[in-house]
């Protein structure tokens, strides 16, 4: 239950799931489950298995046929969606307020009364299929799957999450379920809201529809990665392809580290989305060298990986991997001085606002914070933490993630 003037409240059920809710002034309401659960639990024998499930999860209940489940919040508007990544499952929705009912009862329908029909285990096995070999036709989204590969190489979460059609067509319906009972447990979910409802309402609704849930904790303990383990490597890949596809990279904090937020706000600077950014400014904006240029990290419960990516034409490759290597060396060497520091700082806390300002990306992203860190920041805190971050901090990072030793190559020429 949340203090007056707290911006989100909480409550856990006996069975281990969380709910997490905020009110808004909005006739659309979002909500969603997200399960600690991902990719990487899966064993070599079952890669792509999460996803596969993400899948058939909407292909019959207990209760509802494939149509049902797909008209149940269509029919009234609404839109159902799912997503897998390397450590989490979610099932969302967005529709009036006046449907919180429907959402909660639908969402608890899909996690705990699928029945994974084994034609529709087929059909979706060919689906996923497609959507892989979709990937290997871009080489701009297979590179990123490569690169995890070669950073944590013979781990399971180097491993993509879709899976490879050989993979896929040695499950079954056995190893769905088998794989379901033991990692989508209670204590390791939780429902996220953003809605008009108050807090009481929607407890109610979560109550209703989550409670009679029989506890189930995880039996199995996830493969942790050391980053102490890491060796950097370079690779080229020769591609059929008109431009140069590079990546730099190397191991990064988990989510648990204390710099973490340093490196969030070191990489937006670096080649975040706003086209101010430094590598797009150097290697775009004053050379021309590359349309797409961008920087990304993404942490883990025990690790983490940035990725430093570019397209360019094939003549202009080395030009652009020794301008960024001078830009990270020149972050590593030399403190950011107090205008851009300040820029950067006013830039990510502002990037940080609009998307709080998106509802359904909110819901997100207070129900994964409440998963992951039992609690939820809201916006003040989170800029007073940006504010506090120094100069001297960020080189100390960029000096650790991006010594030249450290980082990891990739080229698709």
């Amino acid at each position: 239950m949340k203090n007056e003037g707290i911006e989100f409240q909480t409550c856990t059920l006996e069975n281990g799931i969380r709910l997490v809710h905020k009110q808004v002034d909005s006739p659309v309401a979002h909500c969603g489950i997200i399960i600690n659960t991902g990719s990487r639990d899966e064993e070599e024998k079952e890669h792509g298995l999460t996803h596969l499930i993400e899948h058939c999860i909407f292909k019959g209940t207990t209760k509802r046929k494939a149509f049902h489940i797909l008209s149940r919040m269509e029919d009234i508007g609404g839109e159902l969606n799912a997503y897998t990544t390397k450590e989490e499952t979610c099932v969302h929705t967005s529709f009036f307020n006046n449907y919180y009912a429907r959402a909660f009862e639908l969402i608890n329908d899909l996690v705990f009364n699928s029945v994974f029909p084994p034609k529709e285990i087929q059909k979706e096995k060919e689906v996923v299929i497609d959507e892989i070999n979709s990937y290997k036709d871009s080489p701009f989204e297979q590179i990123f799957d490569d690169f995890d590969e070669q950073i944590f190489i013979n781990h399971p979460i180097a491993r993509n999450i879709l899976g490879t059609a050989e993979s896929l067509n040695n499950i079954d319906r056995d190893m769905i379920l088998d794989f379901y009972h033991k990692r989508y447990c209670t204590t390791q979910m939780v429902v996220s809201s953003v809605g008009k409802l108050n807090f009481n309402k929607v407890k109610w609704y979560f109550e209703k529809y989550f409670s009679h849930i029989p506890k189930r904790e995880p039996d199995r303990i996830r493969t942790v990665y050391d980053n102490s383990n890491y060796k950097n490597s370079e690779i080229t890949i020769k591609k059929d392809t008109y431009q140069a596809h590079c990546i730099l990279g190397a191991p990064a904090y988990s989510y648990n580290d204390e710099r973490r937020l340093i490196l969030h706000l070191l990489n937006n600077y670096i080649g975040g989305p706003g086209l101010n950014s430094t590598l797009n400014l150097i290697l775009r904006e004053k050379r021309g060298y590359a349309y797409n240029v961008e920087s990304n990290y993404t942490s883990y419960s025990d690790t983490g990986i940035i990725i430093i990516y570019f397209g360019t034409d094939k003549k202009d490759l080395k030009k652009c991997i020794s301008l960024t290597h001078k830009e990270l060396i020149k972050l590593s060497t030399k403190a950011l001085g107090a205008n851009q520091l300040s820029r950067a700082k006013k830039q990510l806390t502002g990037q940080i606002a609009i998307s709080a300002e998106n509802n359904e990306n909110q819901m997100l992203s207070i129900g994964k914070s409440l998963l992951v860190y039992d609690k939820v920041d809201d916006l003040g805190t989170i800029c007073k933490k940006i504010d506090a971050i120094t100069a001297k901090q960020i080189m100390e990072v960029a000096s650790d993630i991006f010594d030249p030793q450290n980082l990891s190559t990739l080229i698709y020429l």
